[in-house]
Order: structure tokens, then sequence, then C-alpha cells
């Protein structure tokens, strides 16, 4: 049995994300991702038991590291504003440090795996993430609602901005690029929407 090599395992994750990412999941191909990382497709075997199990692994590797990225420095009872300003701040660095893997998750995002990634994703973050909201009801500084409710109106707003910056430009612009100024200012109205 051969052995693993870091350096190669690295590599074809990079060209693994990079390659789902740019072509989607019905390009990608075991023998492809070989060519492209350098390596024999019987390497690539090392490291997972075959197409699925690859996507899976790394789609949960990216979406952990998202997670746990968006939550450096934040703890369940700390007061809601702050809670919410260190997350939107944390997640606009990620995304905006790491579009492969963004671009790459929402290429997973549709499928049935996904359903496995977020299962792996709620038993490590729930009690983070379910805590600081439920702390932040009981103090009165956010109203019950429906999670999906609540969801889109504490990230969607950030997330469309960190797409239109991505594309250089919204709907009604030559040019947009997000700044802390127009973060914050939309971290406000979404907070005074979450406010009973």
């Amino acid at each position: 049995m051969r052995t693993r090599d870091i350096n190669k395992e690295v590599s074809i994750r990079e060209k693994a994300v990079e390659l789902i990412a740019d072509e989607g999941l019905d390009g990608f191909s075991m023998q492809k991702l070989a060519k492209s990382a350098g390596v024999s497709p019987a390497t690539l075997y090392i490291y997972y038991k075959d197409r699925e199990d690859l996507i899976l692994k790394l789609a949960t590797e990216v979406t952990l590291e998202s997670m746990e990225s968006s939550l450096k420095g934040m703890y369940p009872k700390m007061p809601f504003a702050e809670g919410m300003e260190v997350q939107w701040k944390n997640r606009m660095e990620y995304y905006l440090k790491h579009p492969k893997e963004i671009d790459f998750i929402e290429q997973i995002r549709y499928t049935p795996l996904y359903d496995k990634i977020i299962h792996a994703v709620k038993a490590r973050y729930s009690d983070v993430l379910g805590g600081f909201a439920n702390d932040a009801i009981k103090r009165g500084e956010l109203m019950p609602l429906p999670f999906e409710v609540y969801w889109c109106i504490a990230y969607s707003p950030l997330y469309q901005l960190i797409k239109f910056h991505m594309q250089g430009k919204s709907h009604g612009s030559e040019r947009f690029e997000l700044n802390n100024e127009l973060l914050e200012l939309t971290l406000k109205l979404v907070l005074k929407a979450l406010k009973p």
C-alpha cells in the first residue's frame, strides 16, 4: 500500500475545488483531476474511495472551514449586535479570500450530497449559532422567527453585497466595491429589522 503525501493531497484538493468551481460537477472526473493535479489516477484512490467520496469529503472540509472562519472571535453569550458584526466581517473576509471555495460549495449546494454536508455542519455548530440566537431572544435583542426567515434577514443582505463586489457591479451601477461603510450601514438595517 502506498503512503500518503501531504503535498500531493493538498494539490489534489486545490485542483478538485478549482475544477468543480470552474466547470461544475458534470464536467468533473477523476481522470481530469489526476491530469490537472499531475498525479496518476491510481494516486487519487489512496486518498478517496471514489468520485463521490472525494466530493463529499472536500465539500465538508470547505464548509467547515468557512463556518470556523465565520465564528472566529464569537461566543454564544455575546450581545447580538456585536456577534452579528463579528460574523459579518468574518464571513466577508472568508468569501473575498476564498472565491473558488465558495464557487465550489455553490456547485454542491443543489445536489443530494449537500444534505450530508449540512448534517456535519449542524452537528458541529448548531450549539454556537443556536445558543447565540436563543440567548439574544431571551435578552430581548432578537425577535423569535422561523429559522429560514431569520437566516434570510440576518445573512442574505451580506451575501448579496459580496456577490455585487465579486461581480464588480450591481444592478444599477457601473462599478461596485464593498467597503466597511456599506457593510456597517447594511448591518445596521438588518439589526433594526430583527429587533423586537
